[in-house]
């Protein structure tokens, strides 16, 4: 199932010239598979984030569309706006969805998909917290926690609603 991740051939990565499921490894400069360069980041222990457009997640299959990041090593999406259901099920899963402010998107931050992002999660996070990142430890931005209620907070902070249904059960939370 992560090997199909971002696997389809119409699938546009804004930060490459063609068309195509592909990514850069960026040690390297290397182009590959979206899959071969996650997997290379995890055996580094190197969480990854998605920087997104417009309408991020929409199309079939939402449900197998975030637990694929998620096998993937992504911890974060930081978009211009989210589909309904697939905002829910990426935090059902652990994924923090981030939402640029408005009139801001990767390419008026001049973000090239090849930096290092710190994203600053405060410990009282709350429901619509805007949340600080820093780009290669300079360019600093704020984006919004697309976290919209207590009980999604609640999930995200437990690492996902089946994390968190397992610590209810054995009554760790």
């Amino acid at each position: 199932m992560a090997r199909g991740t971002f696997a389809n051939v119409r699938l546009a990565n804004k930060f490459l010239p063609r068309l195509g499921p592909k990514t850069v490894y960026i040690p390297t400069g290397e182009l590959m598979d979206v899959y071969d360069a996650a997997a290379r980041y995890r055996e580094e222990g190197r969480p990854l984030i998605v920087l997104a457009g417009k309408d991020y997640g929409c199309g079939p299959s939402r449900d197998w569309a975030a637990k694929g990041p998620q096998m993937l090593g992504i911890r974060a999406v930081i978009a211009e706006s989210y589909e309904r259901i697939h905002r829910s099920n990426l935090i059902g899963m652990g994924i923090v969805p981030l939402q640029y402010l408005e009139g801001q998107s990767a390419s008026s931050l001049r973000l090239t998909g090849r930096e290092v992002y710190a994203i600053h999660m405060p410990e009282d996070l709350h429901p619509g917290h805007l949340i600080d990142v820093s780009v290669n430890g300079r360019v600093h931005f704020q984006a919004k926690a697309r976290l919209d209620t207590d009980v999604e907070v609640t999930y995200f902070n437990h690492g996902g609603i089946l994390n968190y249904m397992i610590r209810r059960t054995l009554g760790a939370c």
